[in-house]
């Protein structure tokens, strides 16, 4: 599969995540876009942010790291997402989600109408289905012609198989981890089926191209055109597994960009996904040989 070389749109929430240790920049969408500038990628974010104090802080942000703001939109009414972070006592992250909030009111412009269509790659996350007006503008700009990702964040309310599944059926290209995963096998009861036959029949479903499985600590596994491939992943010290998730995913597309065989961006994603585990918060500053040295130790 050959992703194309263009300007990557990242789509969906920008938030404030309120971990123990302080307040961080995050939102899925927004860490993949961060992170593929990070190993040298062109992304966007389009997102929406309240006028207040933690909306200005969060584009002052974005612009110190080298992301554009141009499809920040600013919302009068509803504030700036914010979302409250556990971590158990093996540091895996748990969510405390607010609504409504900005991002759940991303209109449609024609900015970003244009910005969807150049795209080489659309990623979006299934939480921007949660509200009608995001959900909307979502799937206006979820045309044919453009390639697109989704990565499935399933979080109570709002992992219902009505909201999820109009989305994957748009998407080329599904990421998920194991926990999703086996909540689609329960949506279709589909339990007796093996990881392979499992993926193979949701490819099928779909008309699917690539669909990857992340499990942590155990590394992910990667459907891809009939194929499967697997991943034991990399061993490091956890500080916390917030954005790991999505540094993966960068990882992934980082790799297909540079036309690497799946199972060479397979051990790319594993490597960036346990080098941002290894760090505090969800976007680390890091470069390309801290996550190629992971590799070859």
């Amino acid at each position: 599969m050959k992703v194309r070389s263009k300007k990557n749109l990242c789509f969906g929430e920008v938030l404030w995540d309120r971990l123990p240790s302080g307040a961080k920049p995050g939102g899925a969408p927004m860490n993949v876009a961060l992170h593929l500038n990070a190993i040298g990628k062109d992304a966007v974010i389009a997102s929406r942010v309240g006028a207040d104090q933690p909306g200005e802080e969060l584009k002052t942000f974005l612009k110190q790291s080298g992301l554009s703001c141009e499809l920040i939109q600013l919302d009068d009414e509803l504030p700036t997402s914010e979302v409250l972070v556990h971590l158990d006592e093996k540091n895996n992250a748990s969510y405390e989600i607010c609504e409504p909030v900005a991002w759940d009111n991303i209109e449609r412009t024609s900015l970003l109408e244009k910005t969807a269509n150049q795209a080489g790659l659309l990623i979006f996350g299934s939480l921007a289905s949660r509200n009608e007006t995001t959900r909307n503008t979502l799937m206006s700009l979820l045309q044919p012609d453009i390639l697109k990702l989704i990565d499935v964040n399933l979080r109570k309310p709002y992992d219902r198989k009505e909201l999820v599944e109009p989305l994957l059926r748009k998407a080329d290209i599904i990421k998920l981890n194991d926990d999703e995963l086996k909540v689609f096998a329960n949506w279709f009861d589909q339990h007796h089926l093996k990881e392979e036959e499992l993926l193979t029949w949701l490819a099928q479903r779909y008309g699917t191209q690539l669909i990857c499985v992340t499990k942590g600590a155990d590394g992910a596994t990667l459907w891809a055109e009939g194929d499967c491939y697997q991943h034991p992943g990399y061993r490091v010290e956890t500080v916390d597994t917030v954005g790991a998730g999505d540094a993966f995913l960068a990882g992934l597309v980082s790799a297909l960009l540079d036309g690497e065989n799946y199972p060479t961006a397979l051990a790319f994603a594993c490597a960036t996904g346990a080098f941002v585990a290894s760090k505090s918060g969800a976007t680390p500053a890091y470069n390309l040989d801290e996550v190629r040295s992971l590799m070859t130790s």
